[in-house]
């Protein structure tokens, strides 16, 4: 059991073409997935512990990042991949169709799996998905974004840290700012998110989701929000996606990780969005 868990987990590993996939499992009854992008497995352990006491949860490490290894560590992480892991996890269980929870890049990657593997999920949704490609002002921003992942192969960790909440519209304390980018990463955390900027962000941030696949497919489609993240760049394309799906955002408490926030308010909202379906 993780030293941050309450609940049973089973922890394994599935093999893909092109890597090792980790993933944990919790609780019995009807599936939900987890799904994040770049966070790891133990961003979700809080909720997945409160979910395990009505359904089976499982959660993931994301292709390339912390347990989960690919044979070539240079390969790009695209959506389309990480909604192909999703689905054979999914599979290698079988205890779908599945409720899939995707935040931030986790987001966009369950938009692709609803796109390409609807039978493995009966309700996706994707919370704060970073699809900069549906704002008026995209190209800017991806301009922005790649100045962001030069500075920081250039070595200025902070300098890029700096940029990336600029760019996301985030505004935080200095104090903040300096824990979270000035000092020297662990070497996995190092790894990770030298993974995320180089091999990661950018086929994220410019994912073109079907609309019209995503409106008429099987899957029902919700977008998730954050009620503390207005103004921020995933409040204007989560809105954006759920304004050409023709829906209305489904309000989360919290921000952008309000399932780390506060995972008991968050677990009582999912299922309360569960029950709509």
């Amino acid at each position: 059991m993780s030293s941050t868990s309450t609940a049973p987990v089973t922890t394994a590993t599935l093999e893909v073409p092109d890597g090792r996939l980790h993933y944990e499992v919790r609780g019995q009854g009807p599936l939900v997935a987890l799904v994040a992008a770049p966070m790891d497995a133990g961003a979700f352990a809080p909720l997945a512990d409160l979910l395990a006491a009505d359904h089976t949860v499982l959660t993931t490490d994301p292709r390339g990042i912390n347990r989960s290894l690919l044979h070539d560590p240079h390969q790009d992480s695209t959506p389309q991949l990480r909604a192909d892991d999703v689905a054979r996890l999914i599979a290698h269980l079988d205890a779908g169709p599945a409720a899939v929870l995707g935040s931030s890049g986790g987001a966009v990657t369950v938009l692709a799996l609803a796109q390409a593997h609807p039978e493995r999920a009966h309700t996706v949704i994707a919370h704060e998905p970073p699809l900069i490609g549906l704002l008026d002002d995209r190209e800017d921003r991806f301009a922005r974004e790649d100045a962001m992942i030069a500075t920081y192969l250039a070595g200025d960790r902070l300098g890029a840290g700096r940029q990336f909440l600029a760019n996301a519209n985030i505004e935080l304390p200095e104090p903040v700012v300096q824990g979270m980018f000035g000092g020297e990463p662990d070497p996995q955390a190092a790894a990770d998110e030298h993974f995320q900027y180089v091999h990661m962000i950018r086929g994220t941030t410019r994912f073109q989701p079907d609309v019209a696949a995503l409106r008429e497919g099987p899957t029902r489609v919700v977008v998730g929000l954050g009620e503390e993240s207005t103004g921020q760049v995933c409040d204007l394309t989560s809105r954006a996606l759920a304004e050409a799906l023709g829906t209305a955002p489904a309000m989360f408490p919290g921000g952008h990780i309000g399932f780390v926030e506060d995972p008991k308010r968050f677990a009582v909202r999912l299922r309360e969005v569960l029950a709509e379906g």
